[in-house]
């Protein structure tokens, strides 16, 4: 009898022999936009990647891009910062920080998480319904924090000069603001960690295209005591964490291990695959974000084939211990979706059919 989704990741996050390799491609509501129809279609031929997917299931011409994502129209979220999109489909960025200026502190406050999430309402019993929906089909449930949850909140909220300045100084008041990051938080990681889910995920981005934003010293300081935190309770019940950041970010991953990441989601070609292999094969499951910078979006399929390949080849093994990943933005075609689509169905099973050899 085939492993059920879910018993199948958990088996590859531990090194325990899947029966295949977890892929998944994620097409931003920009493509989507795009390309319409002719996305559709490529979708419509992968119902593997893809499950239940049926054309005619969005309102092109009236589709709804959701707060920070929608061109021109600025948005305040629950923290009070202030974002704006020119791409619809596209996340903003942040253009108002509400505490540029600590002196307002005293009339700033976090949301609160058991009733806001960042850009509307939380619904707690919503989501547990959904995560015992999800156990009685046999999927995976996972919950996390949202994207930018520490130091690049840290950076909506303040502004990313000042932080980088609070940082070098030494600013007190910077405390105070992580700690109100910290508690808002922890209310999320107790509510997901009741409802029994089997991962947990957090991600920020911590590099840039060739070192990270902040030195591995800093990160140790200001940002690595929190993760410990925040991670803690799911170390003490031997959950698996995984965290994504785009950029580079090499210098940091023993630190975000030793945090309680047992899964890392590491962008390919500016981190180095033979980086990745020599380094971490073997002591954290790699989910591997497949280039969205170069030869997904500009490449031929013969060369995004060629890619899928090298690293499955290079970063795969019979234990298990890779995932692959794949965003897919403007201007990637959807000739080149196509190609990245079919490689990773061909490419699930390389190390568990035969064809794999170590």
């Amino acid at each position: 009898m085939p492993l059920s989704e879910r018993e199948n990741y958990l088996r590859n996050a531990s090194f325990e022999c899947p029966e295949y390799m977890p892929a998944a491609i994620h097409i931003s509501n920009a493509s989507w936009d795009q390309w319409r129809g002719e996305m559709e279609d490529v979708v419509a031929r992968h119902p593997r990647l893809w499950p239940g997917f049926e054309r005619g299931q969005r309102d092109w011409d009236h589709f709804d891009f959701g707060p920070a994502h929608t061109k021109d129209t600025p948005f305040k979220d629950s923290w009070g910062c202030v974002w704006e999109s020119s791409v619809n489909g596209i996340e903003g960025v942040v253009k108002e920080s509400p505490l540029a200026d600590w002196a307002a502190w005293e009339a700033w406050q976090a949301p609160d998480a058991l009733k806001t999430g960042d850009r509307g309402p939380a619904d707690w019993e919503g989501a547990a319904c959904e995560m015992a929906a999800r156990r009685e089909r046999g999927e995976l449930c996972q919950g996390g924090l949202p994207h930018g949850f520490m130091f690049m909140r840290l950076m909506y909220v303040r502004g990313f000069e000042e932080v980088m300045l609070d940082m070098a100084v030494e600013e007190p008041m910077l405390w105070k603001l992580i700690d109100a990051i910290y508690e808002h938080n922890r209310v999320i990681v107790e509510q997901f960690l009741a409802m029994g889910v089997d991962l947990f995920v957090i991600g920020e981005d911590l590099g840039s295209q060739t070192a990270s934003i902040i030195s591995p010293d800093m990160f140790r300081k200001y940002c690595k005591p929190t993760y410990e935190k925040l991670l803690a309770p799911c170390r003490e019940r031997d959950m698996h964490v995984m965290m994504h950041s785009d950029g580079y970010i090499m210098d940091l991953i023993d630190d975000l291990m030793m945090a309680g990441v047992t899964i890392i989601n590491p962008q390919d070609l500016c981190n180095g695959v033979e980086n990745l292999r020599r380094e971490f094969k073997g002591r954290v499951c790699i989910n591997l974000d497949v280039d969205r910078q170069t030869i997904v979006p500009f490449g031929t399929p013969k060369e995004i084939r060629e890619l899928v390949e090298m690293e499955v080849r290079t970063l795969g093994s019979k234990q298990g211990g890779l995932c692959l990943v794949a965003g897919i933005y403007p201007p990637t075609s959807p000739d080149n979706v196509e190609a990245l689509a079919g490689a990773f169905e061909d490419y699930q099973t390389y190390w568990f059919d035969g064809r794999g050899k170590e």
